[in-house]
């Protein structure tokens, strides 16, 4: 990508149903934005919270000049359709369907040097993170894991950073 892309990352995580509630959760990013960068697609275990249901978590770059305060209010229109309960002050350490949360405002190729760990303290995403930019700055990755599949419609992704185009003429469609 030898264009400056401007957006931000974005933090995504389900552990209820989660193969279907990350599917859900691009399928509606895409109804906002007309393509989406995304990173592998891990099974996590939880972290900081009593659960036995792992997580599927992936980090996805939104290329936009929207002001953070709005995309923040489709991150939470988003989980609450997935009924995640916004207001519930253990919600950060239940299970959840929907978890979207901004990393960071981004510029690549030019926030390749960032280090995941300045970007977040959530050092489970640091390795999807760093996929995802080393993608974004045209660089070479070196996955230790590979990503679980996730499907929308006819579209797979999950096992290696990929963009995916909004086609409203059918359904979306993904280019590698």
């Amino acid at each position: 990508m030898t264009a400056m892309h401007a957006g931000y990352l974005v933090g995504i995580g389900s552990n209820i149903e989660p193969d279907d509630n990350i599917s859900k959760i691009i399928d509606l990013i895409l109804n906002y934005f007309p393509s989406l960068h995304l990173s592998r697609v891990l099974r996590i275990p939880p972290i900081g919270m009593n659960s036995h249901r792992d997580f599927l978590n992936m980090v996805i770059f939104i290329e936009t000049d929207m002001v953070e305060k709005d995309l923040k209010t489709i991150c939470n229109n988003i989980e609450q359709k997935l009924g995640r309960d916004r207001n519930d002050p253990s919600r950060k350490i239940k299970d959840r369907s929907a978890d979207l949360d901004i990393l960071t405002a981004a510029n690549f190729p030019q926030d390749k040097i960032r280090a995941a760990s300045e970007i977040t303290d959530e050092y489970f995403l640091y390795p999807l993170i760093d996929e995802l930019t080393a993608y974004l700055s045209d660089a070479e990755a070196h996955p230790q894991q590979l990503g679980v599949t996730i499907n929308v419609d006819d579209l797979s992704f999950g096992q290696t950073a990929t963009t995916i185009h909004r086609n409203t003429r059918s359904s979306n469609e993904r280019v590698s």
